[in-house]
């Protein structure tokens, strides 16, 4: 997994509430245990058309909406089953982090898990940030994990909850299991002693 430090990006503006994780990753694609290849069909009900070929009205299909690493996303983002394909399709797209007022608890700790960051800001800072992204979409935002901040281009600084265990996997780079491995000598030591 790669590391979470800080993350320099303009913005994808997607203010749908209750995007559930079927509309990110509908269930007939979830035939795989491999995350490669999801980015494909990464919101594939909206981003193409019956016959196939791109939606052209669709934001990732659009100029401004390609190339991000965020999503600003409106309420309750990630409702719905409990998929962890859905961060594997946004993270295989490029997406490093999604902002909400609302994130689904069970999509938020699988996004954590497999390197996105879920940023869940207040409602007046969510429309600060819509309103900076909406009015340029060129503009871009810094996420400084290590400060738990969010730098916007006119200056504001908006600060977001995450919790330590999970900060600490991100900044390095590591899951849960990764993490384990890492102190396995500490891990082998104490069970030695326990054992004598």
């Amino acid at each position: 997994m790669q590391p979470f430090k800080k993350l320099t990006s303009r913005v994808t503006v997607m203010l749908v509430n209750d995007i559930d994780t079927d509309q990110i990753i509908p269930a007939r694609f979830l035939k795989t245990v491999e995350k490669a290849g999801l980015a494909a069909n990464l919101f594939a009900d909206w981003r193409y058309l019956p016959d196939g070929s791109p939606n052209p009205e669709f934001v990732l299909n659009q100029p401004g909406g390609q190339g991000a690493s965020v999503l600003l996303a409106g309420q309750n983002f990630g409702c719905g089953s409990s998929r962890e394909h859905a961060p594997w399709a946004l993270t295989g797209y490029g997406f490093r982090a999604v902002i909400s007022t609302s994130i689904a608890d069970i999509f938020h700790n699988n996004a954590l898990k497999n390197g996105l960051l879920p940023v869940v800001v207040s409602p007046e800072d969510h429309q600060r940030m819509v309103d900076l992204f909406s009015e340029d979409p060129n503009a871009e935002l810094t996420i400084d994990l290590a400060e738990q901040a969010v730098y916007l281009p006119d200056g504001h600084t908006v600060s977001f909850p995450i919790d330590g265990f999970a900060k600490s996997c991100l900044l390095n780079g590591v899951d849960e299991l990764g993490y384990l491995m890492s102190i396995e000598d500490k891990i082998t030591a104490y069970e030695t002693q326990m054992t004598n």
